[in-house]
């Protein structure tokens, strides 16, 4: 007869480790697409600067995408676990629409944000693929497509 063992405690821990980090990256997330969709509305002005030259209805433009913001902001703390990657590929989906404002912002050398150089919004620039991969990461949209991809075929 053989004894039924415990699972070792760090085959345990990691994935509930994971769920409170995850978490904390939502609410984190959630909390900066909250605080920068009110601003939308609130400092509009400064939104200017992202919308490119050639894009029409700047001010609709700016509002939507503080609508939208508010609406991921929301998503990312409520969302049930099921709907989290969903949220996780729209959300990057949604930081890839945003990206050619950020680029426009770059080539067009517009100052707001306190990005007043060159170098300044560059790195901003830089930091676009980390808040894709937060998108993903937060929300299991990765690890569910990695899980998936591996899983056997039925």
């Amino acid at each position: 007869m053989t004894a039924i063992s415990e699972p070792r405690p760090s085959a345990v821990e990691p994935p509930r480790q994971r769920s409170a980090t995850r978490l904390v990256g939502r609410v984190v997330l959630g909390a900066f697409l909250a605080f920068t969709g009110v601003a939308h509305f609130t400092a509009r002005d400064a939104f200017t600067a992202q919308v490119p030259p050639w894009m029409p209805f700047t001010d609709a433009v700016i509002y939507v995408s503080g609508v939208v913001e508010i609406g991921f902001a929301l998503a990312l703390v409520v969302a049930p676990a099921r709907l989290r990657p969903l949220v996780g590929w729209l959300l990057a989906a949604f930081f890839v629409l945003i990206f050619p404002g950020n680029i426009s912002q770059y080539v067009t050398g517009r100052d707001e944000f306190g990005f007043s150089t060159d170098t300044g919004r560059l790195i901003r620039l830089a930091f676009q693929p980390v808040f894709i991969w937060w998108a993903l990461w937060c929300t299991g949209a990765w690890a569910e497509f990695r899980r998936r991809r591996s899983a056997p075929a039925q």
